[in-house]
């Protein structure tokens, strides 16, 4: 966690300007929409943890218990499945070319699991409505020259920010430094 540093909170007129910089995202081209989505992940971290700790907190407020219990279940299936793709080239491979299955599978097991306990109304308002509202902004949301500057920097490895470790988890990051790391080596040989 040593050089960690937390991306500054963007003024909220950026995050939530006009229509003018949010469009609907390309769905025939899956690349360049997962990287629009990965740079507003990046460029926008605080701005979406800030909007998750808000929504926690009213959910957290109106049922407090299910709302711990539905977080530890979360962060505890999340970790496991983190592990056993380290650990196991099975699921490393499924995680490496199915990223989004990997992300609701991590949530499907989690409700199931929630569901068990009694939590899901929790479990679908205090954690999943958050990851949905990112999810929407970050796929809408146009990116913006800093925007790209940032993330370059991230994917070099000249930054690292929480939001850069979850996509490391998740697999994100490693297709980002490849193309970086490409774009440098054609530029040597020239």
């Amino acid at each position: 966690m040593a050089g960690m540093e937390l991306a500054p909170l963007r003024p909220w007129d950026d995050f939530l300007p006009g229509s003018d910089r949010f469009a609907k995202p390309d769905v025939g081209n899956l690349a360049k929409w997962n990287n629009r989505v990965v740079s507003n992940l990046l460029y926008y971290q605080t701005n979406y943890f800030a909007m998750a700790i808000v929504v926690f907190l009213i959910v957290g407020f109106l049922n407090p218990v299910s709302m711990i219990l539905g977080g530890a279940v979360v962060a505890l299936v999340f970790v496991g499945s983190v592990w056993a793709a380290d650990n196991r080239a099975v699921i490393k491979n499924f995680k490496k070319q199915n990223p989004s299955l990997f992300v609701i599978g991590v949530l499907g097991a989690s409700y199931f699991l929630i569901s068990l306990f009694g939590g899901v109304m929790v479990f679908i308002f205090g954690i999943t409505f958050p990851l949905l509202l990112m999810f929407v902004h970050a796929s809408l949301r146009l990116r913006n020259v800093k925007n790209k500057l940032e993330n370059k920097l991230e994917g070099a490895g000249l930054k690292k920010s929480p939001m850069g470790v979850i996509l490391d988890a998740l697999g994100q990051q490693e297709e980002n430094l490849n193309k970086i790391t490409d774009f440098l080596a054609s530029k040597v040989k020239e």
